[in-house]
């Protein structure tokens, strides 16, 4: 038997056996086992054992008994927890505020760092001829273009930890003064994510933070360290504070609000805080430069459901456009309406303060516009634009506005899912690609957001227990399909009406969509003439009760979108029932002077 003792006292055994073989007692030290082999060594006294390459032996004091850190138990992966958001103002002074603001600044100068950083990498693993031959791999080999992509990602480092360890060489210096290791390691993130959908092919390209710009945003990964929400006990007063640095920020709480004190009752996984521009530097909590500022706290839990939203427990059928929605349920009153109606008038004020703008900007640049009023086309000369003090004013107002729209349109997002859920919290509708209607319909899109309520309704749907299916449009064909017959008919868009020889119709093509929605088999996506033989009987009343609806606002003279399928009759509506009365003189060039005297009725509508 070999023995070789270290400097520290430890004794190993090169041959396979203990080292305490000789001497047992409590003076003995840790044995190790040097060797590859795994199987035990028992003393003929059974006072000692190697498990795992280390030797056990009855000498040995608790301490020193512990397991290897391969044969401890594996770490469990972290559960998953649902997160709803609460909203804070906060209180902040004028000297909090100019810290704040140096802070952010700070952040945005880092995110530009590692976002150029990134770029680089993103642009040499492109321009690496691998990429191009990972590429070219068909899709049916998945292993294989996941591998080679792999590879090409660890060796030019473009992954987000790489990107971690790169933001421990850029937050030295005064940028370590104002943000710590985490926040930096999020920010970090948030420019690999940006990066990485121009990756994958999601996004052209991203974007910097420029000074004027700046960071509106930062947030933290946890709640014990850095940027932390501190909220005291009852005893003390139940007031909080958002830490940063040595900076304490008093939160506005009020505990007489049901949401307010029901979020605040679960546990904070991390803050964020957020910096808006207000609508001017006189308004309320904002400070010299015109910013206020509020904390998001990150909950777990899922989010207060008030009691006035109740849950049904039927199955709806809908059919998105651009600006309309149709909801066919199985066995409520069907409807079809516009999106976000009340947004109209949001939107008019945001158009005239746009043209004030516009004004403004021609008159405080007159040189920058030709004779027809066109901007200049310099080439790579870029143009020198005056702001007055009035277009910042009136630019101010214009922000305040679009944000109070966007307040808006959430609040309606908000109403219309919980008018859905309170009818049943099964909804199926198709899959469609809302981006794509950006090119076509790209200012109902831009006012009204499909794509946004559908993810809101999704996120309330699942809240309730419910579910929400999107169903492939491309195989269903719910616009096409005529339950009566069978066949797969294709129309165009300007074919609002679904009337088939077999018998079915005229009815209006969304409110179909949806009803044949409503009854598709969540197995079976596939539209079938069976299961909707008897539902129709029922259904076809209630699908023109909706039609009716519409065509009576339509006749009131509501203005409504053409997929509607209805005349515009409150266009060719007079206001009153005789007609505008028009001059003698006009009159009596044309002969009818006689004939207007005489009219004594309105004309017939």
């Amino acid at each position: 038997m070999l023995l070789k003792k270290t400097p520290l006292g430890i004794h190993y055994d090169t041959t396979g056996l203990c080292a305490s073989n000789l001497v047992c007692a409590p003076t003995c030290s840790i044995a190790l086992q040097k060797t590859e082999r795994e199987s035990p060594v028992i003393h003929p006294d059974g006072t000692c054992v190697r498990k795992a390459g280390v030797v056990y032996c009855s000498g040995m004091s608790k301490k020193q008994k512990k397991p290897p850190k391969r044969e401890q138990t594996e770490k469990e992966p972290r559960r998953k927890t649902p997160t709803f958001l609460l909203e804070l103002p906060l209180e902040v002074n004028a000297g909090q505020a100019k810290r704040i603001r140096g802070h952010l600044e700070a952040g945005r100068q880092f995110y530009n760092a590692v976002l150029s950083e990134g770029q680089r990498r993103l642009r040499r693993m492109r321009d690496d001829p691998a990429w191009q031959a990972a590429r070219a791999l068909p899709r049916t080999r998945k292993q294989e273009r996941a591998m080679a992509f792999r590879a090409l990602r660890e060796l030019y480092g473009f992954s987000e930890y790489a990107l971690h360890e790169y933001a421990k060489t850029v937050r030295q210096a005064w940028i370590a003064d104002h943000l710590d290791a985490v926040l930096a390691q999020t920010l970090a993130t948030r420019a690999y994510d940006a990066l990485n959908r121009v990756c994958l092919g999601e996004a052209r390209r991203v974007r910097f933070k420029s000074r004027g710009r700046g960071l509106s945003s930062i947030e933290n990964k946890r709640n014990d360290t850095g940027l932390r929400f501190v909220l005291h006990k009852p005893a003390e007063g139940n007031q909080g504070y958002l830490i940063w640095k040595d900076d304490q920020l008093a939160a506005s709480i009020d505990w007489n609000d049901p949401v307010v004190k029901y979020g605040l009752d679960h546990r904070i996984k991390y803050v964020r805080l957020v910096q808006r521009k207000a609508s001017s530097p006189q308004a309320k909590a904002a400070d010299a430069q015109g910013y206020h500022y509020d904390v998001q706290l990150a909950l777990e839990g899922v989010p207060y459901r008030k009691p006035k939203h109740t849950v049904g427990s039927d199955t709806v059928g809908a059919d998105l456009g651009p600006s309309t929605i149709a909801l066919v349920p199985q066995q409520a009153a069907a409807s079809l309406e516009v999106l976000c109606e009340e947004l109209v008038a949001d939107e008019k004020e945001v158009r005239r303060l746009q043209r004030q703008m516009d004004r403004q900007r021609r008159a405080a640049n007159p040189d920058n516009y030709d004779e027809q009023g066109h901007i200049k086309k310099q080439g790579q000369n870029k143009l020198h634009w005056k702001a007055s003090r009035n277009y910042e004013k009136t630019r101010r107002r214009k922000a305040t506005k679009e944000r109070k729209l966007a307040a808006h349109r959430k609040s309606l997002h908000g109403k219309k899912a919980h008018e859905i859920v309170a009818v049943g919290n099964t909804v199926i509708l198709e899959k469609l690609s809302y981006k794509a209607w950006q090119k076509q319909y790209g200012r109902s899109v831009g006012l009204r957001a499909p794509g946004m309520f559908v993810e809101l309704l999704k996120r309330t749907v699942a809240s309730t227990g419910g579910i929400l299916i999107e169903v492939p449009a491309r195989s269903t064909k719910l616009s096409q399909f005529c339950h009566g017959c069978g066949r797969c008919l294709k129309k165009p868009l300007s074919q609002r009406w679904h009337q088939c020889a077999c018998g079915v119709g005229p009815v209006q093509r969304d409110l179909y969509s949806a009803f044949l929605a409503a009854y598709l088999d969540p197995d079976h996506l596939l539209p079938s003439c069976a299961q909707y033989v008897i539902p129709w009987e029922g259904a076809e009343a209630r699908l023109r009760a909706a039609h009716e609806q519409a065509q009576q606002r339509a006749n009131e003279g509501q203005s409504l979108p053409r997929s509607f399928g209805l005349a515009k009759a409150g266009a060719r509506r007079p206001s009153s029932l005789s007609e505008a009365t028009p001059e003698p003189a006009f009159l009596l060039t044309q002969g009818r002077l006689e004939a207007w005297k005489h009219r004594s009725e309105p004309p017939l509508l």
